[in-house]
């Protein structure tokens, strides 16, 4: 549709205000420059017979700089620059019209002179502006008296400048209701003792105690400190903050970074918030250019990993998207947070287990996706260490069935969500996901090869990452129940290590790899690995749990050393010994080449394991995956 076809009564009304503004500017022009006298009305008639195709022209000038289009209660600098620029371009038509037209075929003379323009241009801007900004100021006193009524709550702001001015950008639009900001505490000293939207900055983040007493002693108590995503950068010590407000019997909220996409929404800090390396930039515009209008099925999509990449995809402008799952419960619940979301896309909700070959075969061909998210497995790995048998059927045989589907199907790309134990894997939850980064492989070089030498018709794709903040069965919601129990925390080893990045930056990072698998310049790489920053040590992170919620390690909470469980090894790594790497020019993800077995190779080790898994004979099944991933155990600590 064209911007015409979405023209309402209110574009006319304003479109009808510029062109009085602008019949008002020159006529006062006019009268300024010839002052009233005898030779202003003896030009008068020439003006009137001038100013409808002036006015003419003008109309179509407001439209292209978006002047009769833009809402005055956001007028702002952008604006005010389509403003000047809309000025100079009826000035400059005045010029042309005076200079080359009028002056020597009608008059001889010139008729309005450059005084009259040049105070034309000046008027036209004043004119043009000043409803706009009286409007606009109308609704921001409106906006700030309800902000300012009986429920809203007297607020710090912690961050620099530039964070707390998106807040209160939130608070004046009416996003963000229910506080009332009387002050920003900055960790960078060049915004201290400045104002921010006329909001004072009272000083830096080590002052908050002076300045909550402060309030306190004028009757205007503190109820509440945001942070915004600036105090929660390492110099600004955020566990700090949240421990004096907790001193304080202060509410403490954050704000999320907009580069995200989320609305200014305030939520409660959680201790996630803590342990975030800074997050990699990621290129929305191309996850968007992926998602848009595509049909997408994500397996295993009530799955911690899998909502989110439901949610993604969902927010990307996806048209339809699939969502199988064999547990109803989570099924339920994704598919109603999704619809609570009121959503664009067309969402369905299926019952299916992976390992049913059929019914996954006849649910793509029936949804015919254009990009498959393969994130359903079991992954827990003390439990594949005792239920191996059951890793395998799902990991492994669910995993072709995926990808032979999305094959049939007709997909663009199947995207296999991986673990960083398939690295040299001392597990069975890190063998199984081997042997299926590994059929995807050759099945991606198969196609590959098919197409000779063209772009092949399918991408399969498997992208490797560690733990994620706050997933199924991650430690910190196990440490923050044991901690509200009252303890013991228990940790396996005093020297376990691990990588964490949060969901969002996972399954933006995982949809991120791939767009590239799609694009042009590496259709070789089918493995991708996550940049996942610097390891965390597992007991530094008990103990900085139990200092949050106020307490003391060891004191009031004791730390509990159980031993290491089968299948885990105390340092994750992310790339093997004999695993060439290379980078790939997007930030936060590298590409791993690691050994790609023939097709025909590994169709007889499937045939091999059907057998063994049909006589439950682990030690052949043990066997037949030894000879497929070699290094598995090599590592093992």
């Amino acid at each position: 549709m064209t911007r015409l076809s979405h023209l309402t009564s209110r574009n006319f009304l304003i479109a009808l205000h510029d062109l009085l503004a602008t019949t008002a500017a020159l006529f006062a022009a006019f009268y300024l420059r010839f002052e009233g006298g005898e030779d202003f009305f003896e030009r008068l008639p020439l003006l009137f017979q001038i100013l409808p195709y002036f006015l003419a022209f003008s109309v179509v000038v407001f439209f292209v700089l978006n002047l009769t289009t833009t809402k005055w209660r956001f007028i702002s600098l952008p604006d005010a620059l389509n403003i000047i620029r809309a000025a100079t371009v009826l000035t400059v038509a005045l010029l042309v019209l005076d200079y080359i037209f009028v002056a020597p075929n009608v008059r001889g003379a010139f008729f309005l002179g450059k005084v009259t323009i040049v105070l034309y241009w000046f008027l036209e801007i004043a004119f043009l502006s000043a409803l706009r900004m009286a409007y606009r100021y109308f609704r921001y006193t409106r906006v700030r008296r309800h902000a300012k009524g009986n429920d809203a709550a007297p607020t710090l702001l912690i961050g620099r400048a530039a964070d707390a001015e998106v807040l209160l950008r939130g608070i004046e639009s009416g996003a963000i209701k229910h506080i009332w900001p009387v002050g920003v505490l900055s960790p960078s000293m060049a915004d201290r003792g400045q104002f921010i939207r006329n909001l004072p900055v009272l000083g830096g983040i080590d002052d908050v105690e002076d300045v909550i007493a402060d309030f306190a002693k004028r009757n205007k108590a503190i109820a509440r400190l945001i942070m915004t995503p600036s105090a929660f950068e390492p110099e600004a010590h955020p566990e700090s903050i949240l421990m004096r407000a907790r001193k304080l019997g202060v509410i403490v909220n954050r704000m999320p970074s907009l580069e995200s996409g989320d609305t200014p929404r305030l939520t409660a800090v959680a201790v996630e918030d803590l342990l975030l390396r800074p997050s990699e930039t990621i290129d929305y515009g191309r996850l968007e250019a992926l998602i848009r209008g595509k049909a997408v099925i994500v397996t295993g999509g009530g799955g911690s990993i899998g909502a989110e990449i439901c949610e993604r995809v969902v927010a990307f402008g996806a048209a339809r998207l699939l969502i199988v799952e064999n547990s109803e419960p989570a099924l339920y619940a994704i598919t109603e947070a999704l619809a609570a979301r009121g959503a664009a896309a067309e969402i369905e909700g299926r019952i299916a287990d992976i390992r049913d070959r059929e019914r996954i075969m006849r649910l793509m061909a029936e949804f015919r996706p254009d990009i498959v998210f393969h994130a359903a497995a079991l992954k827990h790995v003390p439990i594949l260490e005792r239920d191996w048998s059951e890793g395998v059927k799902t990991n492994i045989f669910g995993s072709i069935n995926v990808a032979d589907a999305a094959v049939a199907a007709g997909a663009g790309a199947m995207v296999m969500i991986s673990t960083d134990k398939a690295i040299e894997p001392v597990s069975m939850l890190g063998l199984t996901k081997r042997f299926a980064e590994m059929y995807c492989q050759a099945l991606d070089h198969e196609l590959a090869a098919g197409s000779g030498g063209a772009k092949p018709p399918m991408r399969l794709i498997s992208v490797r990452f560690g733990n994620v903040l706050a997933s199924n069965g991650s430690v910190v919601p196990k440490f923050k129940a044991q901690i509200e129990a009252g303890g013991p925390v228990t940790v396996t080893h005093p020297d376990m290590v691990r990588y964490f990045m949060t969901i969002r930056e996972a399954c933006d990072l995982v949809i991120t790899a791939a767009t590239h698998a799609l694009g042009t310049h590496c259709p070789d790489v089918s493995v991708y690995v996550l940049n996942m920053g610097q390891p965390v040590k597992i007991v530094d992170l008990a103990e900085r749990m139990i200092r949050l919620s106020g307490l003391q390690p060891g004191y009031d909470i004791d730390i509990v050393f159980t031993g290491m469980r089968p299948g885990e090894r105390l340092h994750e790594i992310l790339f093997a010994s004999e695993e060439p790497t290379r980078e790939i020019g997007v930030p936060g993800i590298m590409a791993a080449q690691p050994n790609e077995p023939p097709m025909q190779t590994l169709r007889k080790w499937i045939a091999a394991l059907e057998q063994a898994i049909a006589r439950d004979d682990r030690a052949t099944i043990r066997t037949i995956l030894k000879d497929a991933v070699p290094e598995f155990g090599s590592t093992a600590a």
